[in-house]
């Protein structure tokens, strides 16, 4: 904890989310300056961004500040959703780990795009075959 606050990072695809957490807050949430709503416009990446904090909502009341960049909307929304269920974790273990780990929040999502391969349309797609 530093200042007050707890720090982690979540990542998703090609997004990094640094979120810090604010214990006893008013459960305000802005992501790059802006209020959530703003920044993810779609109900369901605002859904998916808090879905940690939605699931303990009861036990305490969270102020977070998020900076995430890379990727696109449902990426970041990914990021933030992990960055805060580990910062989440940091604040008490005890409380928070068993239900975050059933939910999957604690698991970081490795997929990526794959790369183009030489001679393919795309990673595995091909041109169209003409045999005469």
């Amino acid at each position: 904890m530093q200042g007050g606050y707890y720090w982690s990072t979540g990542r998703r695809k090609t997004s990094v989310a640094r979120v810090r957490l604010k214990p006893n807050g008013s459960g305000h949430v802005h992501v790059n300056g802006r209020p959530l709503a703003e920044y993810f416009v779609r109900e369901m990446d605002q859904k998916r961004a808090t879905s940690a904090l939605r699931l303990n909502a009861d036990k305490q009341t969270f102020d977070v500040f998020v900076n995430v960049r890379g990727g696109g909307m449902a990426g970041q929304a990914g990021a933030v959703r992990l960055g805060i269920a580990r910062a989440l974790v940091k604040v008490d273990k005890d409380t928070y780990y068993s239900d975050l780990k059933d939910a999957g929040f604690l698991t970081r999502d490795s997929r990526k795009v794959e790369r183009k391969k030489p001679g393919k349309k795309g990673a595995r797609a091909s041109f169209q075959f003409s045999k005469r």
